[in-house]
């Protein structure tokens, strides 16, 4: 209990004498403790949790859960001292998930907006791991810039001066490679249809106030996004922020690859995941592994940064496995399931 907490419940202690004022009096804390659990595997509602049409899907079983925290707000300051006495939850100043210049439905559209965002880079860097085209769309063409006469919203980004281009990071660096005023190939794809057009690069100082002058501008404003025939959807609702990422990608290899990565075990996890497939820090460890444990799991894979707090409080009988990047993850499973070690936290 931190000692912001303890102070504040000192001074309620009185509270606690008069009895009914104890069930009454909120405190401005939310209690965070284990949340639902599920199988990315599985499904949910009748639909598959990760569900995908269009291409033959490999057989998988047993488990790779993806873990929650549940809040809890508005509570009473008996409901406070109960929840923390039980050593399954914990006590956060409320203004730490709801800071008070954001409404309560505006940190929920942001958890939501983050989930969505996880579910992306969770399909870009399985489909990169499996070696899976993914590509640049663009959804802005600056009326103004180098590119408008040539390309459109929409269109799909190939090449630049002959390099082939699907990350934002990869895009950048060939068109800042040029000098402003250099004219180069740009092969793009619209309606199905592969086509080249040379484009002048203007400079990025008309952009950025003068700074790097001497690259190449474009113009335009891209996402990647997959190139395969086939769909790839998420059906997990009501779930918020973008630790999932990780366990989504994971579910996403395994049915579209040979062989079990779970080799048909218990297998749970949290972690962020960006498009390249490095996996990130996340906050609640401690409720997730809880979760996961009294779900049945046997083995958690930990982001490596949430290492030492995930050791503190480690659960019984719950193997820890750090995590840096989805290719490490597999490597970990990998092994495990040939009977070698995985990097333990």
């Amino acid at each position: 209990m931190n000692r912001r907490m303890v102070t504040l419940l000192a001074a309620l202690a009185p509270v606690v004498a008069l009895g009914v004022l104890g069930t009454t009096v909120k405190v401005p804390f939310v209690a965070l403790g284990p949340g639902p659990t599920f199988n990315t595997l599985g499904e949910v509602d009748g639909k598959p949790v990760v569900d995908i049409e269009g291409t033959q899907v490999d057989p998988t079983s047993g488990n790779l859960n993806m873990t929650t925290v549940a809040v809890r707000d508005q509570l009473t300051l008996f409901d406070a001292l109960g929840l923390w006495s039980s050593g399954r939850q914990g006590l956060v100043p409320r203004e730490e998930v709801y800071p008070p210049q954001k409404s309560k439905d505006e940190v929920q559209e942001e958890n939501s907006a983050q989930f969505e965002s996880s579910e992306n880079s969770a399909e870009l860097a399985a489909l990169r791991y499996l070696d899976m085209p993914v590509a640049l769309e663009l959804t802005s063409v600056g009326q103004d810039g180098p590119a408008a006469s040539v390309l459109r919203d929409g269109d799909f980004l190939l090449r630049v001066n002959g390099t082939p281009v699907d990350t934002l990071e990869g895009l950048l660096e060939v068109v800042g490679a040029e000098a402003p005023g250099t004219t180069v190939p740009v092969t793009y794809r619209r309606d199905g249809v592969e086509s080249t057009a040379p484009i002048t690069l203007g400079s990025r100082a008309d952009v950025d106030g003068g700074q790097d002058a001497g690259k190449g501008y474009l113009g335009v404003t891209a996402k990647e996004t997959p190139d395969v025939p086939f769909t790839i959807a998420f059906n997990l609702a009501d779930i918020g922020g973008p630790s999932a990422g990780l366990m989504f990608s994971l579910a996403v290899v395994d049915k579209l690859s040979p062989g079990e990565l779970n080799g048909g075990q218990f297998v749970a996890g949290t972690g962020t995941i960006d498009p390249e497939g490095n996996v990130g820090p996340i906050g609640g460890i401690p409720y997730k592994m809880i979760a996961a444990e009294e779900a049945g799991a046997s083995t958690f894979l930990v982001p490596s940064e949430n290492c030492d707090e995930a050791r503190a409080n480690q659960p019984d009988g719950l193997d820890l496995v750090r995590v840096e990047t989805l290719n490490g993850a597999i490597d970990a499973l990998d092994a495990m399931n040939a009977g070698a070690s995985a990097p333990s936290c």
